[in-house]
Order: structure tokens, then C-alpha cells, then sequence
């Protein structure tokens, strides 16, 4: 039996997007991110993709699925520290493992409209 490492951080499955919202002073909360399992809109969330598998980037790097909110994405949130204009800020990250599917309607409701 394996057990997960302490810093393992359970994944879920989510739906990335523009939310739409626009800001002058970083950092920007212009990007959120639904979890699937909780229901839960995650505000000012930022991506990042490069864990992805190869095909999964190949889709991602096509068109604005990603922004747009038309896929549903496994992985986790963690908080980074990110330095912007000289002040630390803490930040929600989610860090994709993989594309699962292709996004219903009804999962895209904290997107803006495309």
C-alpha cells in the first residue's frame, strides 16, 4: 500500500477561465477557476500547464479553450508566493495534470462571454 507524500495535494477537477473582470494594479483577478467537486469559484486564480502531457498542451496551445473556459482540467490548487511590483503577494495557482473533457454550459457560468 502506498501512501502520498506529505506535501501531496488532492487533485479535483476544474474549469479554467476569462472571468471577464479587468484591473490597473497587479495582481489581476481577471481568471477563476470552478471546482467541479465542491461547486466552489476559486477568484484570481492564475494556470500553469507545464505539466501537462504533451497532447494535452498541443490542445491548449491551438485556440482559447483554455481561457475560454471550454475544458475541464484535473490538478490542484496551491498557494504561491509571487512578487509584484516589490510587494509578496500569495496567490492561488492551478497546477494541471491533464484535460479530461470537453466543458457543459452549465460549468462555464463564472466565465465571461466569448
Amino acid at each position: 500500500m502506498s501512501t502520498l507524500p506529505a506535501f501531496a495535494v488532492a487533485e479535483s477537477s476544474y474549469v479554467y477561465c476569462d472571468n471577464g473582470l479587468r484591473c490597473f494594479k497587479a495582481p489581476c483577478p481577471s481568471n477563476s477557476a470552478l471546482d467541479l467537486a465542491t461547486g466552489t469559484v476559486i477568484k484570481g486564480v492564475s494556470i500553469d500547464i507545464s505539466g501537462l502531457p504533451q497532447a494535452d498542451k498541443a490542445i491548449t496551445d491551438q485556440s482559447d479553450v483554455l481561457y475560454a473556459g471550454k475544458i475541464v482540467v484535473r490538478g490542484s490548487i496551491e498557494q504561491r508566493t509571487q512578487t509584484i511590483t516589490g510587494k509578496d503577494y500569495s496567490l492561488p495557482w492551478l497546477v494541471a495534470t491533464r484535460i479530461v473533457r470537453t466543458a457543459m454550459d452549465s460549468e462555464r457560468k463564472h466565465c465571461s462571454s466569448h
